[in-house]
């Protein structure tokens, strides 16, 4: 019953034999080997157009040298208040940026609209150089709170961006979940509704350590090797990142464990919703928040349920935790299983 997070897996199959597979031999160091180069055209594939891929090893990195790809002096950077790269990060961004500031818009449901964006983009206002610079926005897609963007949302979000001439970034920590989610194609969620660029997390969906930033816009990737290699991200044995990623897309391995997952997610709602539980949030990936009795949760952990409390904020009076319950998340992962999620109803439902 661990759904502490779904860092807490280990590594897909077919990302471990992958592995086995390109440790013989010798291979050029630094990413000009054959493998690397491979796994890009394969990224080509992915988003349907020619693409950049800097491989790093975490999320933390691939927003915080994106984002400082998009520094400017003075600059704000515009995300959800909940966002990973605001709450999550210890001001990495604002580090790695020089100086850039996060300002955060609010939203219901871990997401924002373009109009609250819009809003607070106007308390930057150009040309007043005591208010500093506009200088990107980010949104997460799937959210903290497990929700997912639209195609819509994100190009009206795109946008306000171009009223403000300031690129959009996709933080992507869990982009395989949120894809299987809406149905469409990578390039769909992406270059086509208005991301600039994309941190590609694969970590949490099947890989031992592979996190990529894609640029649809080949000429703002030219000088992000440098921010790699000064933020120290560039991988010496980086075929080893590669063949990750190689076994991560072979058959679709990649969109197979996102499904896994969030289909756990879903049955693991659905039973706590006929327990008489309920969520915070929706359950559009997977991860899922639900509001248990303080005495529910205390059980669960005795029984060896790995999860954690967390805070609800912004949910509408009654739906909101009372005095005696308490919001968790859970998250579910490619190796989650049937009998996981029993067992775990199981224990809230009192029937063990």
């Amino acid at each position: 019953m661990n759904f502490a997070s779904d860092n807490w897996a280990g590594a897909a199959p077919a990302v471990m034999s992958a592995l086995a597979r390109h440790n013989d031999g010798f291979s050029p160091a630094y990413g000009t080997d054959p493998l690397t180069d491979s796994v890009s055209a394969t990224f080509n594939e992915i988003f349907e157009r020619e693409v950049a891929v800097f491989f790093v090893a975490t999320g933390s990195a691939a927003n915080s040298l994106a984002l400082a790809s998009c520094a400017k002096p003075g600059g704000a950077i515009f995300c959800h208040s909940g966002a990973h790269i605001q709450v999550d990060e210890c001001n990495c961004p604002e580090f790695m940026t020089g100086g850039n500031k996060l300002l955060s818009v609010k939203g219901p449901n871990g997401r924002f609209s373009a109009d609250a964006l819009r809003e607070k983009m106007a308390q930057v206002p150009d040309g007043v150089v005591h208010h500093g610079q506009v200088a990107s926005v980010s949104i997460s897609q799937a959210t903290e709170c497990g929700t997912v963007y639209t195609l819509d949302e994100i190009g009206a979000i795109k946008e306000a961006c171009r009223s403000r001439s300031v690129p959009l970034h996709m933080d992507g920590a869990r982009f395989a979940n949120a894809l299987v989610t809406l149905g469409c194609s990578a390039a769909d969620m992406t270059w086509k509704a208005g991301v600039d660029l994309l941190s590609f997390g694969a970590t949490k969906n099947g890989c031992w350590c592979a996190e990529a930033v894609v640029f649809f816009d080949l000429d703002a990737a030219k000088s992000f090797e440098y921010f790699r290699k000064r933020g120290g991200h560039l991988f010496s044995k980086s075929r080893f990142v590669a063949a990750q990623f190689e076994g991560y897309f072979q058959d679709d391995t990649w969109l197979t464990t996102a499904s896994h997952a969030n289909g756990m997610a879903t049955r693991l709602a659905e039973g706590i919703r006929q327990a008489g539980g309920r969520t915070a949030w929706a359950v559009e990936a997977n991860e899922l928040f639900p509001i248990l009795k303080r005495s529910q949760m205390e059980a669960l952990q005795a029984a060896g349920a790995k999860l954690y409390e967390w805070p609800a904020e912004g949910l509408a009076e009654g739906h909101a935790p009372a005095s005696d319950e308490v919001c968790v998340r859970l998250v579910t992962s490619f190796a989650t299983t049937d009998e996981d999620v029993d067992a775990f109803l199981k224990v809230l439902s009192g029937t063990v």
